[in-house]
């Protein structure tokens, strides 16, 4: 039984039992009633997002659209965060929705849109923190692994997988932007609070690992530590090369036997994701100076991040007949290399998102052109819309997906394509209220996963944004 069949299923068993009421509500929806729990019902509340919440709805002149923030923004607060204290420290456990399992990049994410409110609150400013500190285990558990459990009685239904299971691992799958995300969010909730108690001697441990992951998985003198197989008819949940990936030519690059979508890379070097860990590390060196004295750490750091970034320069761009140098999605070095772009984050689309160059680099511009082609194997039109989907539900024939969507409008100066983004997520949520994995271009009704925490959290972060920067869209 393969990831997707598992999300099916498990979707299927529990949508009566675990699913919060907004969930079996939302077929129903008429007209523009909250669709959020009740109040009692609710995981985690916070005063400031509330108000927030308040605030943007008021100031959105779309009734659809303020209903549809109102329902997505605290979707992760809501229905997702399961806060407390121990030992007197944050602990914060936070599932995907659907899935009851933590994925490192998904928590992340989730939680990345309320990081501004945390300077002065301390209650989100606490749960932010848990969530660093449940990280922080999880990764001292294992840093090849992409999700974990709270509970690690639990048995994880990839517990026969040919790789090193541990006891709270829910799934091993190598994904380099899962080191990289847990780096983003310490750094910017860092930046923001200016709180450094969560960086004590265990995360600095962590640190430490992550780093020795990175450098372990560049391949230089073997094929790394990791390896990973698994029983399936799907390929792209399983490693070739006897659990190892496909050959590359070390290069300095780091290879990340999976994608933010949790699929299989064709080739090891993924352009986005190494790109993404250059800022990372470069952040984590600003951490490690203000909260300790490891120096030699701090040297590895810098040079890691300038070897891989000159590496993937070097390696990741390809000149495309008709938009020029471009970054490839996947290289191996050895000369071969895969266009494409995935709605998943990172994607081409959203290296600057993720801090790594600007929205007006010419190599950017260039592969954004042509992630938003059909060019891109994954850009799909309807009569109506268009967007990118993803190798992930490939199998389900051609699916848009609302992240791809948002991430256009979020890395757009362009007020016209904004609007256009907007209108599009406005006309596909299929009366629910809330984002989705993905729906059919010309059946939005036809869609995946009802409860997807991440897709909501990120639509909210795309409208707040707007509405700091470019208040005008909202009152059309």
């Amino acid at each position: 039984m393969n990831r997707k069949e598992f999300t099916r299923i498990s979707a299927l068993a529990t949508s009566a039992m675990m699913m919060p009421d907004f969930v079996l509500k939302a077929a129903t929806v008429k007209s523009f009633i909250s669709q959020r729990p009740a109040v009692g019902k609710r995981n985690f509340t916070s005063d400031s997002v509330e108000a927030l919440i308040t605030e943007v709805k008021k100031n959105i002149k779309d009734g659809e659209l303020g209903w549809m923030f109102e329902n997505c923004f605290p979707n992760t607060l809501d229905t997702t965060v399961f806060f407390e204290m121990k030992d007197g420290k944050p602990d914060t456990y936070v599932i995907t929705g659907d899935i009851d399992a933590m994925w490192l990049r998904d928590s992340s994410a989730q939680v990345n849109p309320y990081l501004p409110l945390c300077k002065n609150d301390k209650h989100l400013s606490q749960m932010v923190e848990g969530v660093i500190r449940r990280q922080t285990k999880c990764i001292l558990l294992d840093p090849y692994a992409n999700a974990f459990y709270k509970d690690s009685t639990k048995i994880s239904p990839w517990k026969t997988d040919a790789t090193e299971m541990k006891p709270g691992v829910h799934e091993r799958k190598w994904e380099l932007d899962s080191l990289c995300y847990c780096i983003r969010l310490a750094y910017q909730y860092w930046k923001i609070t200016g709180n450094t108690a969560q960086m004590d001697d265990a995360w600095h441990q962590c640190m430490e690992l992550v780093v020795a992951t990175m450098k372990d998985q560049q391949r230089k003198t073997d094929q790394g530590k990791y390896h990973f197989q698994r029983k399936t008819i799907t390929l792209s949940d399983t490693l070739a090369g006897d659990g190892y990936g496909r050959p590359v030519k070390a290069n300095g690059m780091i290879c990340s036997a999976f994608r933010n979508s949790d699929d299989a890379t064709t080739y090891l070097y993924n352009i986005p994701e190494n790109l993404f860990a250059v800022t990372a590390l470069r952040q984590l060196v600003e951490m490690i100076k203000a909260t300790s004295h490891r120096d030699e750490l701090i040297v590895i750091c810098r040079d890691l991040a300038d070897e891989v970034e000159k590496a993937t320069l070097s390696n990741g761009i390809v000149e495309q007949k008709e938009f020029g140098k471009i970054y490839a999605y996947e290289c191996d070095g050895l000369g071969n290399y895969k266009l494409m772009e995935d709605a998943g984050i990172p994607g081409l689309i959203t290296i600057p998102y993720l801090g790594y160059g600007k929205t007006d680099d010419e190599i950017y511009t260039h592969s954004r052109k042509f992630a938003l082609s059909v060019a891109n194997p994954y850009f799909y039109r309807g009569k109506t819309v268009e967007g990118i989907g993803s190798q992930h539900l490939a199998y389900k024939g051609e699916m848009i997906w609302p992240m791809g969507i948002i991430s256009r409008a979020i890395t757009s100066n362009d007020n016209a394509e904004i609007t256009y983004c907007i209108n599009i997520l406005k006309n596909t949520h299929a009366g629910t209220g809330f984002m989705h994995e993905g729906f059919k271009p010309n059946s939005p009704k036809n869609f995946t996963r009802h409860w997807f925490a991440w897709a909501n959290s990120f639509f909210g972060e795309m409208v707040w944004k707007v509405y700091r920067e470019k208040p005008e869209l909202l009152q059309r």
